[in-house]
């Protein structure tokens, strides 16, 4: 729960500009020469003529506020001939979690417009910023900001006299978070930086193993028997397959190196087969035999088994460039632990493309994953087009400036003032989405559409209004068919993005008329792709309090149903969703919410298993393990349902990867590190936690049944680019597809501390060194265009050497001792440093890329 406290923005201010380096005030003062710029009005600074910096000037805590706020500026340089105005401008711009609003010192007023929209004006008073001059603009956030993800983002300039243009301030930076009030954390318990020595210290926890030593392939296969001889593979294998493996006999021929001549008579086969697979009713279980005299089998129990087989053999194949292909003898007998292995991607905070999509899913089959969880609407964006309902596109699908209602949505996330942002504004039509659908099912993914509800809905909310407005304007008599919201609804809330008009309305007929159709148009594009849809995910999370508590209509539902709560109008709303899913055959996916009733014990808020919907089949996704929340996954099965697990502190991608500011992603839940999802026991996960749970309940022998599987999670609130998605999802995804093929490891199930801690050192060595020495390598040679998150090196400082590690042992790092930046041709890392000096390393991939550089001064 947020903790909102509210100063005085003139003592806020004055404080501020008091304790600010030099000390800087309120106002203007002299800079570089200013640059010209051609304005969209004539005479005026446009965004263009701006630069715009932020700084976190320092971490303040106080009584009030234990858990710390932030002192932060925004510093405007005015690079224009001409005079920022005393008035008749806005400045607009972003804020993930909120500021403090109200007056500020020079005579600025900052309000908040609608969500994380915030605005700064004029107020009487203001003196303007001359031509070449600076403003310092003071400002407070009620939270710590530790993430610069926190920051503003998005500036753009608009002029009362031109209300509908807005002018993005394209000069804009934040600044480093490297001094110690910046850096502060109080007694808020908020992790510290990392360190290059901390980073050393976590490395230290693998070995370096030879390739030898090291399972041939990933993820780790049930059974494994390796034979003496090796079958060597001079031309193509001829590849012998039913019509009906078409598609994975393509994918078989693909594996091979282009050049490697066609096959004759005389050549290995490659024989694929549906079969049964000994010892598992698993449809993904497969045999992958190789023998040097017969060739190579794969028998699937499915085509799915089939597909998995070759995605073993390619592990066995050499990397990309070898001189000849050697296969091992083997035999391999697999199936998967879990049947559900999924990846979630939300386009509704930031859009991405159809080709990003396809990207995704060719990682997710190469690994094994098997259900694509499509997050393809928000308060922030729409994302599917809808047959007879072209305001979720026109409107709920576009992001921009605009001073009128029911044209776009707001800007979110940075996206700025241009409805054609790419990041802001973008949706698949009906053909993109069945072209999905295809391109997963021909790997044998499962597209699990999400459509979000009743909260986390503003866009359709906001899209479906304004066709209200528009038809009852052309006097239309249906007008309000498809209206989510009660225009007399007095509810008071905020959700946790802030939005205070996002909510759909159970108790209006209307609502329901719109989930039945959008249902049925998304039922209908997989019938019409030929790929059968099972579930459909409803949503159902962060609905906020009090919303609904003052909606006539809401009120007049709970009446003629005799509800008495909110809580009971929530069972209603989903009874009626569940009712529109199984009369297509479907069964309910949502959020745990959806499974969950609030209550209290002893006056203390507790979540316990909604007893309305146990016996309904539907399938709860498990998001929140946080503090309080910890074994609520396990309650649920215990209960009867049906469970994925998806927990925020080891599961959601979004995740940065540690406490430094300047480490992309976000941390209200916690950091993730490749070893926090490595670390994760599905059907025991309480037994590793730091500092131990106690009076937490486990998984009875009926709940362990109920777990479906794993899902890793990427929201995109800060995911603008298919690169930051390689970053924060690999390669922590592989970590995932470990656990959610293969059986625990036998460190999992060690009563013995000790002998636990042994068997978890040598099984992670084995991990990071597969990644490192196998799994990374080929994809940087087939160039798939993943730019994995390359770890920053850990460093030491030892008896006058540096010493130098990496979570992937064995990887090429390179280094400098004068302070530059290291690159390719740099000093390999063969040892330890003895240079002297500021030593600086990297670590790079087999193309060159770089990843993050560590830094140490070598005295």
């Amino acid at each position: 729960m947020r903790k909102q406290i509210r100063y005085s923005g003139f003592v806020l201010a004055s404080w501020l500009m008091a304790s600010m380096a030099g000390g800087a005030v309120a106002g203007v003062a002299p800079e570089a020469k200013a640059v010209v710029g051609q304005g969209a009005l004539a005479g005026v600074v446009n965004g263009a003529q701006i630069r715009l910096r932020w700084e976190l000037v320092r971490n303040v805590f106080t009584p009030e506020a234990p858990g710390g706020g932030t002192h932060a500026r925004l510093i405007l340089t005015n690079l224009s001939s001409q005079p920022l105005p005393p008035k008749g401008w806005t400045l607009y711009f972003n804020v993930m979690d909120g500021v403090t609003t109200g007056p500020l010192e020079g005579n600025l007023l900052l309000e908040q417009v609608a969500g994380n929209l915030f605005r700064i004006r004029p107020a009487p008073g203001f003196a303007g910023v001359p031509a070449g001059q600076t403003l310092n603009i003071a400002y407070y956030h009620p939270d710590l900001v530790i993430k610069l993800a926190k920051a503003p983002i998005g500036p753009y300039l608009v002029y009362d006299a031109a209300p509908d243009v807005g002018q993005a301030i394209a000069d804009y930076e934040l600044l480093p978070v490297t001094r110690p009030e910046q850096l502060d954390k109080g007694s808020s318990g908020a992790k510290p930086v990392v360190t290059v020595q901390d980073t050393y210290r976590r490395n230290a926890n693998a070995d370096w193993m030879p390739a030898a030593a090291l399972p041939p392939v990933f993820p780790t296969p049930q059974h494994l028997q390796t034979g003496g001889g090796r079958l060597r593979l001079a031309a193509l294998p001829v590849i012998v397959a039913p019509a009906a493996l078409k598609t994975e006999a393509a994918f078989a021929r693909s594996l091979f190196p282009a050049n490697l001549p066609a096959g004759g008579a005389g050549s290995p086969a490659l024989r694929l087969s549906v079969g049964a697979v000994p010892g598992s009713t698993s449809p993904e279980a497969y045999t992958l035999t190789i023998k040097a005299g017969s060739g190579i089998d794969i028998v699937g129990n499915s085509a799915a088994g089939v597909a998995y087989g070759l995605q073993s053999l390619r592990d066995l194949l050499p990397l990309p460039g070898a001189a000849s292909i050697d296969l091992p003898e083997l035999t391999i007998t697999d199936a998967p632990r879990f049947e559900y292995r999924g990846f979630q991607l939300d386009v509704g905070r930031n859009f991405h493309t159809k080709q990003t999509v396809f990207k995704l899913l060719d990682l997710m089959a190469r690994y094994k994953l098997n259900k694509f969880h499509f997050h393809l609407t928000e308060d922030e964006g729409w994302r599917l087009e809808i047959a007879g309902l072209p305001e979720l596109t026109s409107i709920g699908a576009v992001r921009g400036h605009s001073a009128k209602p029911d044209v776009r949505l707001q800007p979110a996330y940075g996206s700025g003032p241009d409805p054609a942002d790419a990041s802001g504004s973008g949706y698949y039509n009906r053909a993109d989405y069945i072209e999905i659908l295809r391109y997963a099912a021909a790997r044998h993914i499962e597209v699990i559409p999400e459509i979000e509800m009743p909260g986390h809905a503003r866009a359709a909310v906001k899209a479906m209004e304004a066709r209200y407005h528009r038809l009852k304007a052309a006097g239309k008599p249906d007008a309000d068919k498809y209206l989510l919201n009660d225009l007399a609804d007095k509810s008071v809330y905020k959700s946790a993005q802030l939005y205070t008009d996002h909510v759909i309305n159970p108790g209006l007929e209307s609502s329901f008329t719109f989930i039945d159709h959008v249902l049925g148009q998304v039922a209908d594009m997989h019938k019409e792709a030929g790929v059968p849809l099972h579930t459909i995910h409803v949503g159902g999370d962060e609905l906020p309090g009090g919303a609904w508590e003052q909606s006539p209509a809401s009120r007049a539902v709970m009446r003629k149903k005799k509800l008495e709560t909110t809580a009971e109008l929530w069972d209603y709303f989903y009874d009626r969703v569940d009712a529109i899913l199984r009369k297509r055959g479907l069964y309910a996916s949502g959020w745990e919410e959806l499974a969950a009733r609030g209550t209290k014990l002893d006056g203390v808020h507790k979540l316990i298993p909604n007893p309305h919907f146990t016996q309904r089949g539907f399938s709860a996704y498990v998001w929140n393990n946080t503090e309080g929340a910890e074994d609520f996954a396990y309650r649920l099965a215990n209960a009867g349902y049906d469970i994925v697990l998806a927990p925020v502190t080891k599961m959601y991608m979004d995740m940065a990867y540690n406490a430094n500011p300047d480490e992309p992603g976000v941390n209200w839940g916690d950091y993730v590190e490749l070893d926090t999802v490595y670390d994760f026991i599905p059907l025991d996960y309480l037994k590793n936690a730091n500092p131990p749970l106690v009076g937490k309940d486990r998984l009875t022998d009926y709940g362990k049944r109920r777990i479906r599987g794993l899902e890793a999670t990427l929201f995109t609130e800060t995911v603008r680019t298919p690169e930051r998605i390689d970053y924060l999802v690999m390669p922590r995804l592989l970590a995932m597809a470990e656990r959610s093929w293969a059986a625990d490891p036998a460190w999992a199930t060690e009563t013995d501390a000790a002998k636990a801690a042994t068997l978890h050192r040598t099984a992670w060595s084995g991990f990071v060194n597969t990644l490192s020495q196998r799994v990374l390598p080929r994809l940087d040679l087939e160039h798939t265009g993943v730019d994995y998150r390359i770890a920053p090196p850990g460093l030491m400082l030892d008896g006058g050497k540096v010493l130098v590690n990496h979570v992937l042992p064995g990887i090429a790092m390179r280094y400098t001792s004068d302070g530059s930046e290291p690159n390719t041709n740099s000093k390999p890392v063969s040892g330890p440093i003895s240079d002297k000096g500021s030593i600086k390393v990297a670590a790079f991939d087999r193309n060159g890329r770089m990843g993050k550089v560590s830094r140490i001064d070598n005295p």
